[in-house]
């Protein structure tokens, strides 16, 4: 599960080598405008919340993984995945993409969903894989629609964005959809 492949694009997990480059992409306001982690004070907020799913890398079994996208024209990191496992007879995970704004709007955060969301079922078995989006991000919300997902519905005020409380759209697919 360490490397993942689309048409365009490598998901290789991250490592500390990364650190920079992640960090440039968690730093950028854009980015940041429908994220709940807000943007790191510095290089080492960015390292602690990077380690953790770098230190996962070890366990089994597995509960978090996080993928470097790279764009495999020209090996530039575009982005990170990154899909929660929850392990349990539930058979669920959550999945999530961020890219730098010069990469929206040319299907990558599409091909990434739909792989994901196919290593989901078909590697680990799942039986039901949900994205949260906040319901003002419309690219995110087409997105996972043009991955298969439904609309489940909202959750209202769940997203801690910036000071305030803001409402999620909950989306999801199933094994059998």
């Amino acid at each position: 599960m360490t490397h993942l492949e689309t048409p365009r694009l490598a998901l290789i997990e991250i490592s500390n080598q990364d650190l920079e480059s992640i960090h440039k992409l968690h730093s950028l306001p854009e980015v940041d405008e429908f994220n709940t982690l807000g943007i790191p004070k510095n290089r080492d907020e960015t390292k602690s919340i990077i380690q953790k799913d770098i230190d996962d890398q070890s366990k089994s079994p597995r509960s978090r993984f996080c993928w470097k996208i790279i764009l495999k024209e020209n090996n530039k990191f575009i982005g990170l995945a990154g899909m929660f496992l929850s392990n349990d007879r539930f058979k669920m995970a959550e999945f999530y993409y961020k890219f730098f704004p010069e990469f929206w709007g040319c299907g990558y955060a599409t091909e990434t969903a739909k792989r994901l969301i196919e290593l989901g079922f078909n590697d680990f078995k799942l039986h039901r894989i949900e994205a949260g989006v906040a319901t003002q991000n419309l690219a995110s919300i087409k997105v996972l629609e043009k991955a298969g997902m439904t609309n489940e519905g909202i959750r209202r005020k769940i997203l801690p964005i910036r000071g305030e409380w803001k409402d999620n759209f909950q989306f999801a697919i199933l094994e059998d959809d």
